[in-house]
């Protein structure tokens, strides 16, 4: 099964110049805590609700603070026609609950979370990768300096 089949199309992002009460505001009225940030039709970023909290209110930014401050910049990401089970053991090796999908001009044309693989996919393979994303530390470890 190829990621294209369980991804999520309906894919919004933010702009690094956008201010993280902006994002915060479009996060809350979609009910969704990750976006990607996109800048030229270049994917630079990722924000989540996560990001705002900890390397923005509590690091005593305020909602006026570009999201370019706060985003994550190392943007893992999978492609479309790839393997679901090799983009979940990825997530689980990355220690991430999602990655944007690119097609292969490096387009973004969706998201894929562990609970879209879950939904269809062997759940054995869905808990060990998530296994691995729960446990602490990691490259996208917020409190490490």
């Amino acid at each position: 099964m190829q990621i294209r089949e369980v991804m999520s199309r309906d894919v919004i992002l933010a702009s690094p110049r956008q201010t993280i009460g902006e994002v915060a505001q479009m996060m809350a009225a979609r009910d969704i805590g990750f976006m990607p940030v996109g800048d030229d039709d270049r994917l630079v970023g990722m924000i989540t609700d996560r990001d705002i909290v900890v390397r923005g209110v509590a690091a005593g930014k305020g909602p006026d603070t570009p999201v370019s401050e706060v985003m994550t910049q190392d943007v893992k990401y999978c492609f479309e026609d790839e393997d679901i089970d090799h983009v979940v053991t990825n997530m689980g090796v990355n220690q991430v609950r999602r990655f944007p999908v690119m097609n292969r001009n490096k387009r973004l044309v969706g998201i894929v979370t562990l609970a879209d693989a879950a939904l269809e996919h062997d759940p054995v393979v869905v808990g060990e990768a998530l296994l691995r994303v729960v446990e602490p530390g990691g490259d996208h470890c917020q409190s490490a300096a």
